[in-house]
């Protein structure tokens, strides 16, 4: 491999709608430059990208996958992103750390949900773009409705660079806007013929042209004033023009192909190395000093002092923890350490490596604009920043966000609870949108994650990578118990049988504080009724009734017992007998209080387009819920609520399938609130039934 320059570098992410053949055109990408002998096919199983057995198992891609290509003497850094929402971490990680995104569109589905997403996080991170409409070929593809839909979107400008040639199985050639010729296909290999443009395009193509060269000549004010006075600008000044444009963000090219033919994928190569930014167009990248607010730079200079951040962490049960990086300054050779300073402490690491899908490839040096890779760094995770010990900066790292969905695991082989426990910490290590905890009330070990297939696929990989198989289901709801009402009450124990008995007598106080209070106990003793020794034995007593409830076996929270009187006997007494006594007295006393159910409420916000306005807010009325006020989030409508946990369990399918997949939401606990008595008799009867299974 040739060596390379930072200005002859290009990173770019290729994004998209799940479906859209990101990984097609990769692979496409791959075959056309030469990287591979033969093209990979997601269909198929033969990808270079979706290598993992999940992915191809579903044939999505679930993890951002990294290769690079060499076109014209450049060097093209590719990350080929996941499509489905529930991956969206990992989107925004690969996005956090290029230059560029390739956007991928379908040419019959055109801008979806998904694609939405992605060019609002292109806009949030600055990304110059490229629209590739791909599958041209395909029945019902229609450029011009896939081209007026990303217009109707998206209100930067959107330049067609190039016009197919026939519909969709007719589709075999492109017309090079910027060359202003006409290329053939008939293989998949990529090498298009030149040929004369089709006499009826010839009109369309004049009218387009003409078009294009005028939204590239208002990106610079000197090519402006020669379209003005000429009419027409050379081809050198339009790719200058198109560069400039593209890098400033006022122009977004946009190609058409196929990826599975290769028709377009060499157009596409020309224009990624002709018109898209490279690290040393992007500038200086801002940090900041560690434990302080101050802002650091660094240039993406082989002179500056190393600086890096780690964007993604691999799980692998067999070469240990590999951590990729993206270099933003200085150079780093294999073979020697690298100072952590999100840690602080300094790492020492052997090789370096390039990685070709699922393979590496030794690096040399590394300078700024690499995407790199090292293995069994031992404290270093997604989001920390590498850099020289001597110039400490801290860049900022993407936001992990709060799971919305959760299962109860538990092992399906006997023993297996410690091998969860570790083989989750790896794959949180890999995925930190992946959530592992136990529920300290219901004693559940809780997987929880952006989705179901986002659980569903961690699941596959424990079993694959670390031989754990597991069982899922719904979750227990943390359901509490409280009181009403007062009341005053006695227990005692007395037990008679030979020799020393039992004997234990308490009178006590129950009644209700405010909710969220917790659980007081006040010693009123006067005198010496029950001596000082066994009064602390009546409060373990409660504490131990109370955490198994009296309705349905849940805590009872928000009381106050207030011991009053009682007696003992001088030598029957003992702390064991005050303890029965202090339960028995509790459980009598809170059926004589109005004892209640208590459910959790959640904080809830939904982002949707505004046409499922009406349906989501009809929806959350029928989970018991309450709408607390909107709010406006770039072109999406956001819901503000609150909802009983129990009702949104299930909810993330529930909500992707009535908004088509374009909704989003996330949820915080808030507080406990009574269950609707229809409701608590259902949940009651539900917990004898399984108390009596036992």
């Amino acid at each position: 491999m040739a060596k390379y320059e930072s200005k002859s570098l290009r990173n770019l992410a290729i994004v998209g709608h799940g479906g859209t053949g990101k990984t097609s055109l990769c692979e496409s990408l791959l075959f056309i430059s030469g990287k591979n002998e033969r093209l990979g096919r997601v269909d198929d199983g033969t990808s270079t990208m979706d290598y993992e057995p999940e992915e191809q198992k579903r044939r999505i891609s679930i993890s951002s996958a990294i290769n690079f290509v060499e076109w014209d003497k450049h060097k093209i850094n590719i990350i080929d992103t996941p499509g489905d929402s529930n991956f969206t971490y990992d989107i925004k990680c690969s996005m956090s750390v290029v230059e560029n995104a390739l956007v991928v569109i379908d040419a019959v589905g055109g801008v979806e949900f998904q694609t939405q997403k992605v060019w609002e996080l292109a806009d949030e991170f600055n990304l110059p773009r490229i629209v590739f409409i791909n599958r041209i070929d395909r029945e019902r593809a229609d450029f011009s409705t896939a081209l007026a839909s990303i217009k109707n979107k998206f209100s930067k400008k959107v330049t067609p660079v190039c016009l197919p040639i026939g519909k969709e199985d007719k589709f075999n050639g492109i017309v090079d806007l910027i060359s202003a010729k006409a290329y053939l296909f008939s293989d998949n290999k990529g090498a298009g013929k030149a040929a004369d443009i089709p006499a009826d395009m010839a009109e369309e193509v004049k009218a387009m042209r003409s078009a294009m060269v005028e939204d590239i000549a208002e990106s610079d004010d000197e090519l402006m004033n020669k379209y003005l006075e000429v009419g027409e600008l050379t081809p050198d000044e339009i790719k200058q023009g198109l560069k400039k444009g593209v890098c400033a963000g006022g122009i977004i090219p946009v190609v058409c192909g196929s990826a599975t033919k290769g028709i377009g994928i060499s157009l596409l190569l020309d224009l990624i190395v002709s018109s898209l930014a490279s690290p040393v167009d992007r500038g200086p990248v801002k940090g900041k000093k560690p434990g302080t607010d101050a802002v650091e730079e660094r240039k993406p200079s082989e002179d500056e002092p190393f600086s890096a951040i780690v964007f993604k962490t691999i799980a692998d049960p067999y070469a240990g923890r590999l951590t990729l990086f993206r270099v933003y300054s200085g150079k780093l050779n294999p073979d020697s350490s690298i100072f952590n300073s999100t840690k602080k402490v300094t790492e020492k690491f052997g090789n370096i490596f390039f990685l070709e899908g699922k393979n590496q490839k030794a690096a040399e040096v590394l300078i700024p604009g690499d995407i790199a890779g090292v293995a069994k760094l031992k404290e270093t995770v997604t989001g920390d920043t590498l850099c020289n010990e001597k110039a400490p900066i801290i860049f900022a790292k993407v936001e992990v966000p709060p799971p919305i969905m959760s299962f109860a695991i538990e092992p399906k082989s006997r023993g297996d609870e410690e091998k969860i426990a570790s083989s989750l910490h790896r794959l949180t290590e890999e995925d930190p949108t992946i959530v592992f905890s136990r529920d300290a009330q219901t004693k559940e070990m809780i997987l929880s994650g952006m989705g179901q297939v986002h659980i569903e696929v961690n699941i596959e990989k424990m079993k694959r990578k670390f031989g754990v198989e597991v069982n899922l289901h719904t979750p227990k709801v943390p359901y509490k118990e409280t009181i009403k009402g007062k009341t005053n009450v006695q227990g005692k124990y007395k037990k008679q049988s030979g020799g020393r008995g039992q004997f234990g007598d308490c009178w006590i106080d129950i009644e209700p504080l405010p909710r969220g209070a917790g659980f007081e106990f006040a010693d009123k003793i006067v005198g010496g009724v029950i001596p000082q020794q066994y009064r602390p034995a009546v409060e373990k007593g409660i504490v131990e009734a109370a955490a198994k409830g009296v309705l349905a076996g849940y805590p009872v929270v928000d009381f106050k017992i207030s011991l009053v009187d009682g007696s003992f006997h001088t030598v029957d007494s003992s702390e064991m007998a005050f303890k029965i006594a202090g339960s028995m007295a509790f459980q009598k006393g809170v059926m004589q209080c109005q004892p209640i159910l208590l459910e959790p409420i959640v904080n809830i916000d939904i982002e949707i387009p505004e046409e499922y306005m009406g349906d989501v807010i009809g929806d959350l009325n029928s989970r018991r819920g309450r709408v607390q006020g909107m709010d406006t989030r770039g072109a999406n409508q956001v819901i503000k609520g609150q909802v009983p946990l129990a009702e949104i369990l299930k909810y993330a399918p529930d909500l992707r399938s009535m908004t088509s997949g374009r909704g989003t939401f996330t949820y915080t606990h808030s507080h406990y609130e009574e269950v609707p008595s229809f409701i608590a008799e259902k949940i009651i009867a539900a917990a004898k039934k399984d108390k009596e299974e036992e």
